[in-house]
């Protein structure tokens, strides 16, 4: 007999209790980045995108789709894509069609059905037009560039929005392939490893994957007339290519032809390179008058490499640099802009140092002596100091400043302790400094502050 039951009484059924429903919502229009609050979206992270796309240079048009595979970061009723000046025709997810909405740069899409946190989806996206320049108040013109020398997708912060759906923040990396089709006669250069490329018709498909995690902006395609040159280092393609109008013998050539052998000498100072392929690929445009540190091949504007043989070498130096710092230990927000810009300005330091150039403790001297402490950090320096000197030169004298408080062995050890310890992720400076702590043994909070944020010039 049951305990408080009188002879004859049935038990009372205990019913379970209803199970919670499960809420789905938006994702939202924004990743949450300080500096660029409308930037990247919320609620999904992408895991690999993949573009087929074609391109006809005399219209200017492109057309194609991207499938983007991500997993859901909360229960998704839509999300958003960056998608600026172009018209999409269809979306699906996991195969059903969604209905989605468009305003000037972003895309929303409503799930056919709900997507459970942490569930894999695949979105596929038809889409066409003329894509064009992505103007940002902050760094110039950024995305799609179409030039009478050729055309090319480049840009920071902003880029891959102009050419194809994205979640385009460095917070969210994912892998990344192409294939674009354009004229026969053309070559269509971008990241990674090269594929086989097809002709037929009168047109060539060329095809390029990069499997390592990558931000957006990094992700960049040059079409036009290129020589390019296609070797191995290290075991891995070496893939550089400059306009077929320059001499193989020209200054920009010689300069690229280097990448090889300054990536083994950063690799003994930063730890192994971070990806599977090397180059770089120099662009003939009068109005692009800089380099970008697109994902295992570089981009260099023919101004950029048009100085010295010492001078050109330090922007090569400069830009792979990146590979560690910037691309493989990527930003999580743009306010630690430092973390990218100070150490390969550093790097670039080091370099002409060894190549007869000024050393770096002259270089660091020059810089402490001129520069305006009171007016320009190197951390958070607001989105209209992003290209100042004060996450390049500010940034890179703090990290010698370092170097010379924990030493020589402590300094390098650090370094290549960060790239391994952060590879294919995202940091903050106050993951950097924690490191700092970790490997010298010493409470470096305030060092930092100095370095990085003060408003007087700090002792040295």
């Amino acid at each position: 007999m049951l305990a408080g039951c009188s002879a004859g009484d049935a038990p009372v059924p205990v019913m379970p209790a209803s199970p919670k429903p499960v809420v789905f919502s938006p994702g939202s229009s924004g990743i949450g980045d300080p500096y660029f609050p409308s930037a990247g979206n919320g609620g999904y992270d992408v895991g690999r995108y993949d573009l087929k796309l074609r391109y006809e240079p005399s219209s200017g048009r492109l057309d194609g789709t991207a499938t983007i595979t991500a997993t859901a970061t909360q229960n998704l009723s839509g999300f958003h894509l960056d998608l600026t000046g172009l018209t999409v025709r269809e979306v699906t997810v996991n195969g059903l069609t969604a209905v989605t909405s468009a305003s000037s740069a972003e895309v929303a899409v409503a799930a056919p059905t709900g997507i459970k946190r942490g569930k894999k989806f695949t979105v596929v996206v038809s889409y066409g037009g003329t894509p064009r320049e992505i103007k940002t108040p902050v760094v110039g013109p950024g995305g799609w560039h179409r030039t009478a020398r050729g055309t090319y997708a480049l840009g920071e912060p902003f880029s891959a929005g102009a050419w194809f759906p994205a979640n385009d923040h460095p917070a969210d990396k994912a892998a990344f392939a192409l294939e674009m089709t354009v004229p026969q006669g053309l070559t269509a250069i971008s990241n990674g490893i090269p594929g086989r490329s097809t002709s037929r018709d009168g047109r060539t498909t060329w095809r390029w994957s990069q499997a390592a995690p990558m931000a957006t902006y990094l992700a960049f395609v040059a079409i036009g007339k290129y020589r390019v040159t296609t070797s191995t280092h290290q075991g891995k393609p070496m893939i550089t290519a400059v306009p077929a109008t320059m001499s193989a013998n020209a200054p920009e050539a010689r300069a690229l032809a280097r990448t090889g052998e300054i990536a083994d000498w950063f690799e003994k100072r930063f730890g192994p390179y971070p990806f599977d392929a090397y180059g770089g690929v120099v662009i003939d445009d009068p109005g692009l008058d800089s380099g970008l540190e697109t994902q295992t091949r570089p981009v260099y504007s023919r101004h950029a490499l048009d100085g010295s043989s010492r001078q050109n070498t330090a922007v090569i130096a400069h830009e792979l640099a990146h590979q560690w710092f910037g691309n493989s230990v990527s930003l999580t927000r743009w306010q630690d802009f430092w973390l990218s810009e100070g150490f390969a300005t550093y790097a670039e330091w080091l370099w002409l140092d060894q190549e007869g150039g000024p050393t770096v403790e002259q270089t660091v001297h020059e810089q402490y002596t001129n520069y305006p402490w009171q007016v320009l950090p190197a951390e958070d320096p607001g989105p209209d100091g992003l290209l100042s000197s004060g996450p390049y030169e500010r940034g890179a004298m703090a990290l010698h400043a370092l170097r010379t408080r924990i030493g020589d062995t402590s300094f390098f050890k650090l370094l290549r302790s960060w790239t391994k310890t952060h590879a294919n992720g995202n940091v903050t400076t106050a993951d950097f400094i924690a490191a700092a702590e970790r490997i010298s043994g010493q409470k470096l909070g305030e060092f930092f502050d100095v370095w990085l944020s003060g408003s007087y010039r700090p002792t040295y």
